[in-house]
């Protein structure tokens, strides 16, 4: 299913896109690239600080520019931010780039999950479960759309789940 394009990972925070993205190219031998890493690599300033300044359109353009940069690289491991299936272009490149794994978790993983984490924008000063909850409810559907499978990465470990995807998308 891959055929030397793109594994591309999506979902909500939380759910392992960048631990399982990182086993997934050790296993296939691909490069592995983080969105978020990338945007920050190439504006030398932190997501947080892009919402600050740019806000979250700022951010969501360099997301975009980013993505559509490494869609041309073909055979990598792409963990995009959990945002990144809510603008229709994003959707469009994973789709004709490569191979779409929607990770879902419930949004209790996710929580224990995200409880250290001082770099995500969206969960300061809020409740994590409304929030993430919230998210959940808007983005699950852009997720299923894009998806050309899913996998639940509740309770297992992320050498698991990328052995199951690798299966799965027959690599």
């Amino acid at each position: 299913m891959a055929d030397g394009k793109n594994i591309y990972l999506v979902g909500p925070m939380g759910v392992g896109k960048t631990t399982v993205g990182k086993k997934l190219a050790e296993l296939t031998r691909f490069t592995f690239y983080d969105v978020d890493q990338e945007v920050e690599a190439r504006t030398g300033t932190t997501v947080s600080i892009i919402f600050e300044i740019e806000g979250e359109d700022g951010f969501r353009a360099w997301e975009t520019r980013v993505l559509g940069e490494l869609a041309e690289s073909g055979g990598a491991v792409i963990a995009t931010g959990g945002g990144a299936v809510i603008r229709p272009e994003n959707r469009r490149i994973m789709r004709n780039t490569g191979t779409v794994v929607y990770l879902h978790a419930d949004v209790k993983t996710q929580i224990r999950r995200t409880r250290y984490c001082k770099n995500r924008p969206i969960l300061q000063n809020t409740d994590r479960r409304e929030v993430l909850t919230r998210l959940m409810k808007e983005r699950e559907p852009l997720y299923r759309e894009v998806a050309n499978c899913i996998i639940t990465t509740d309770n297992r470990p992320a050498y698991k789940i990328a052995r199951q995807i690798q299966k799965k998308i027959h690599l």
